[in-house]
């Protein structure tokens, strides 16, 4: 068996483990990445906000991103009937990025891979990770098989876990928990989007609010391809007969907005059905490893929040192993675990009032609050950490209160 010694083992090539294991190689530290797939490779969570440019540019990878030609983002837009409810980025509480992308994250996780090995990381691809053991100073001992059944053992003093839905170390320490979000179901495709409108129609990525737990997402991207997915409750989405594909289809009967766009278009594979994707864990971080990402808590996927905790946190956790391998006292449970769950614990707020209905009765009044629309952008742009912000502060009860407000309204 071959063994490799190495600073920090990243678990995990996607935005998050290449995030950690670029701004780690910045600050001198040897960073080795293994991952379970081949790249190029389908994942969802196509949709950025604006808060995962700030990752990128300290990272290193703005300049390779810029020269991709991906769909610009600048805001979201929610339809439910004949009401819309539209948030330019541009017009928020918080100061930063007014924009972001709509990425193929086959597309988008290559040009990061490459982007790392090109600055000299090693990234073993088509490795699994076997086995973990930790010594008392948490130190690790990784096992890794390759796909033709070799094994390789590296050593490393820290663990970054940024696998995604792999959770490896939450599978292998028990750290899983249940989340407390409702049970959803998603099932998704992408389509060569042959009916795309001229301008900016074409461009916009949309929520279609079918009712008020079911909705469709439509995000297109620059290479005319499109994802389109519907979510909604597990019996709502097992409902329907046939196939994934003939699921999907009958569902797109729903959306009085993109059923002529979408009608009768062939799928580019066949549709993705992931049923009660909503993930936690017990804890964050451990005695040399540390969680980040997916790996850690999965939220759904209304609000496009996934590749910005990706990112948040695997920057500040290469952060915090950057000091404590250089001999700095890390205090993980306030730096770390206080922290991003504070942000988690935001936008699963938002997520609860969106299936509410609370949410949603906000989106839509007919009397827009434009200081309101402007708090409420800075969390839809991911900058759920601002504490000027009284939807951040107030968040598990100001959104209940105006919900309140308005529905007395009527």
């Amino acid at each position: 068996m071959n063994a490799i010694t190495t600073d920090v083992l990243v678990i995990g090539a996607g935005p998050s483990g290449c995030v950690a294991a670029s701004y780690l190689h910045q600050r001198g530290f040897e960073v080795r990445v293994v991952e379970k797939s081949r790249f190029p490779r389908f994942v969802i969570g196509e949709s950025l906000l604006p808060r995962c440019m700030d990752h990128f540019e300290e990272a290193g990878f703005m300049e390779a991103l810029r020269n991709c030609g991906f769909e610009i983002k600048r805001g979201a837009r929610f339809i439910k009937g004949a009401k819309v409810c539209e948030f330019d980025f541009s017009k928020k509480h918080t100061k930063g990025w007014d924009w972001t992308w709509q990425v193929p994250r086959a597309d988008f996780d290559q040009v990061l891979a490459n982007e790392l090995q090109r600055k000299g990381i090693d990234i073993l691809f088509e490795h699994e990770v076997t086995d973990v053991d930790f010594d008392d100073n948490g130190n690790s001992t990784t096992r890794v098989r390759d796909n033709e059944g070799h094994s390789l053992t590296i050593t490393a003093q820290y663990i970054v876990d940024s696998s995604g839905y792999g959770r490896v170390l939450p599978r292998m320490l028990g750290l899983d928990k249940p989340s407390s979000l409702p049970e959803h179901a998603s099932v998704f495709t992408h389509v060569e989007d042959k009916r795309r409108p001229e301008g900016r129609e074409g461009t916009l990525i949309t929520f279609d609010v079918i009712d008020t737990k079911t909705w469709l997402w439509v995000i297109p991207f620059s290479n005319g391809m499109t994802s389109i997915g519907y979510v909604g409750p597990v019996e709502f989405i097992t409902s329907f007969p046939g196939t994934p594909g003939e699921k999907l289809s009958a569902m797109l009967k729903l959306s009085d907005y993109y059923y002529e766009r979408f009608k009768d278009i062939d799928f580019c594979f066949e549709p993705v059905i992931i049923k009660n994707y909503s993930k936690s864990v017990k804890q964050l971080y451990g005695k040399g490893y540390v969680l980040t990402g997916n790996s850690a808590e999965f939220l759904d996927p209304v609000f496009s929040s996934g590749v910005t905790f990706a990112t948040e946190s695997a920057l500040l956790a290469a952060k915090l192993i950057s000091r404590q391998l250089d001999g700095e006292v890390v205090d993980w449970e306030s730096e770390y675990s206080e922290y991003i769950r504070a942000g988690v614990d935001v936008f699963a707020t938002y997520v609860k009032e969106w299936y509410t209905g609370n949410l949603q009765a906000l989106f839509f009044h007919h009397r827009e609050n434009k200081e309101v629309k402007k708090q409420i952008c800075a969390v839809l742009a991911g900058y759920v950490w601002d504490k000027t912000n009284p939807f951040v502060t107030k968040h598990n009860r100001l959104i209940r209160t105006v919900a309140q407000y308005i529905k007395q309204e009527k």
